[in-house]
């Protein structure tokens, strides 16, 4: 478990490779099935051969007093520049075009997978579009203050997440080691999200 952009993916796929296991997703928002960029869902590429399954959260719960949980924990800072360069990511991947696909306007964004951070943010663009007959820079405006708002949803899902599994710790008293992962992201280089690798030492939470 771990906040968004803390290389949950990448770990996953590690251990289930060092110890020849299949991972188990319960990410709420990825069981459902569309949105692949929106809800950043593993790729082919990146499973590395690993069986992987999504499994609703709601059933993985019953498993939360038999399961010793690890906790991927990285710095805000680190965060702010991930986040950053994820979602540009995600938009050179296709992101705008996957939301328009399944654009309506007054669409009900309090269920299911519209809930997802971008649907409601792309709102106003998708919009406006094609209002905004031949003004590129209009456009172009309107689209850069939606992906800023991605970007800054994105952030206080993130402090959300945290404070989420600090309440499990704290009052659920769930099982939890803790992996503080900031070393492994601090330098910024240009390369895949997920494709960084480290030694790691469990600490109890």
């Amino acid at each position: 478990m771990g906040a968004m952009g803390t290389g949950k993916f990448r770990l996953s796929v590690d251990l289930a490779t060092h110890f020849r296991g299949e991972i188990i997703n319960s990410d709420k928002m990825q069981v459902d099935k569309g949105l692949e960029i929106v809800t950043n869902k593993i790729t082919h590429t990146e499973k590395h051969g690993v069986l992987h399954y999504l499994l609703d959260p709601v059933l993985m719960f019953k498993y939360k007093y038999e399961s010793c949980f690890i906790w991927i924990d990285v710095e805000q800072s680190v965060l702010n520049r991930r986040v950053d360069k994820r979602v540009d990511q995600m938009v050179k991947a296709g992101l705008v075009d996957e939301v328009r696909q399944i654009f309506i306007p007054d669409a009900d964004y309090t269920k299911g997978i519209r809930r997802s951070i971008s649907i409601l943010e792309m709102d106003r663009y998708l919009r406006e579009e094609t209002n905004i007959d031949g003004d590129d820079e209009s456009k172009q405006m309107i689209l850069q203050a939606s992906i800023s708002s991605v970007k800054r949803n994105t952030l206080m899902l993130i402090c959300s997440q945290f404070d989420k599994i600090q309440r499990l710790i704290s009052e659920k008293m769930w099982s939890v080691h803790n992996i503080i992962a900031t070393d492994v992201f601090k330098e910024d280089r240009e390369e895949d999200l997920d494709d960084s690798r480290t030694n790691i030492v469990l600490q109890p939470a």
